[in-house]
């Protein structure tokens, strides 16, 4: 697994670190993460129903994602959230811990990176550093820097909701 802060240090990628209590949810975000001047962020882990298809959907914190709508914009099956064990597998991360930073630790390019196109537009983000003990604010310049250097192409996509 790679350590994020010296993977980001290594590629000059900006950031802004704010230290916290631990966080699950987007609730506990809201409650105990201060406010910081980007777009909070969901990341969910999703694979297809055979798990032969492998995707982080990432779109703004306040944000329901129609789970049912979602599986005609990628053209796969029924969809459902990737196991610990494929989490860990995968993004090497535990439940929690998931954000856009997790795809450094996938290196058979095997995940799918899909970002919601409003969440796209916005200046800054903010994403957990593989922890959810801390936040990153990140820049969508660095964001997109990060993302290259981790050999990611992103899906902006306009991610169906409730």
């Amino acid at each position: 697994m790679v350590a994020i802060y010296k993977f980001l240090a290594d590629h000059q990628i900006k950031y802004e670190r704010h230290d916290h209590p631990p966080v699950f949810t987007v609730e506990d975000v809201n409650r105990l993460v201060p406010p910081l001047p980007a777009a909070k962020t969901k990341n969910l882990f999703l694979r297809d129903k055979k798990g032969q298809r492998h995707f982080l959907v990432v779109v703004r914190g306040k944000k329901r994602v129609d789970l049912k709508a979602l599986p005609g914009f990628f053209g796969s099956s029924r969809l459902r959230f990737g196991s610990p064990d494929r989490l860990k597998k995968y993004l090497g991360v535990d439940p929690g811990s998931v954000s856009l930073f997790s795809v450094v630790n996938d290196i058979d390019h095997a995940v799918e990176v899909i970002i919601d196109g409003d969440l796209w537009e916005s200046e800054a983000f903010q994403f957990h550093p593989l922890v959810n003990t801390s936040t990153l604010v990140i820049s969508r310049d660095n964001l997109q820097r990060f993302l290259d250097k981790t050999g990611h192409e992103i899906q902006i996509l306009n991610v169906p909701g409730m």
